[in-house]
């Protein structure tokens, strides 16, 4: 049984294999951003500028896009109390192999990427989704790991129009949370994004819950009971 704001982690020392567990506690592809290979959010080191010939001066600026023009969703926002779950499994890669269990909508269709560091679970009508990423080394605080991504949504062009709503970290559980929304093409996106820890306070998922701002309160509980269920059993690759 799952205890409300609680993980529960175990280790195996042997054959290389580590399990870990997260139970309890309180959780798209959202504006191109993805982690960088080998840990959540990002290693905070910059990349090498290797072959590029960098300019004396600064070069002049481009003109200003025009702004973007909104053009509300008005699809039928999605409830909470008409989803079911099913429990899904999938296999995520990145510094280890992480084998991820956790129950999503039961008719979310399932994709990953290539490298496969994550699994994305898509409604039908593709305006929303739940993305769950493991695979990375379990080694920074969520707080560390939220406060890398904020830095990295502050660089995303102003036509995104990311306007950052809500962050925190509980205290119980040390799962940080950030809410924001932007603009991928003419209608808003909202996205909650939840980092959650192990029972040594490291991150040991990211899960971004993806959809229209009518679909706030079901996004939510789809990150909630994600939260609630996600395993994660490494083995090295």
């Amino acid at each position: 049984m799952a205890v409300a704001g609680r993980k529960v982690g175990t280790a195996l020392l042997g054959s290389g294999l580590l399990a870990i567990t997260v139970l309890g506690a309180a959780g798209g592809y959202g504006v191109g951003l993805w982690t960088t290979t080998g840990t959540a959010a990002t290693n905070g080191q910059a990349s090498p500028l290797s072959g590029l010939n960098l300019p004396s001066a600064p070069p002049s600026q481009s003109p200003t896009p025009p702004a973007k023009k909104i053009v509300p969703d008005d699809s039928p926002a999605l409830e909470a109390d008409e989803l079911t779950y099913k429990t899904r499994t999938f296999t995520a890669r990145m510094a280890v192999k992480s084998r991820v269990r956790v129950q999503v909508p039961a008719l979310w269709d399932f994709t990953q990427p290539d490298p496969p560091k994550l699994g994305r679970y898509t409604d039908p009508t593709k305006k929303r989704w739940i993305r769950i990423e493991a695979g990375f080394t379990v080694q920074r605080p969520p707080a560390e790991s939220m406060a890398i991504r904020i830095g990295e949504l502050k660089a995303i062009p102003a036509n995104q129009m990311v306007k950052v709503l809500d962050e925190q970290v509980d205290p119980d559980t040390n799962n940080a949370t950030l809410v924001y929304t932007y603009v991928p093409d003419s209608s808003v996106r909202y996205v909650i994004v939840r980092w959650i820890a192990d029972e040594t306070g490291n991150c040991i998922f990211e899960m971004g819950s993806t959809g229209l701002p009518q679909d706030e309160d079901a996004l939510l509980a789809v990150l909630d009971r994600a939260t609630e269920t996600a395993t994660r059993t490494d083995e090295d690759i």
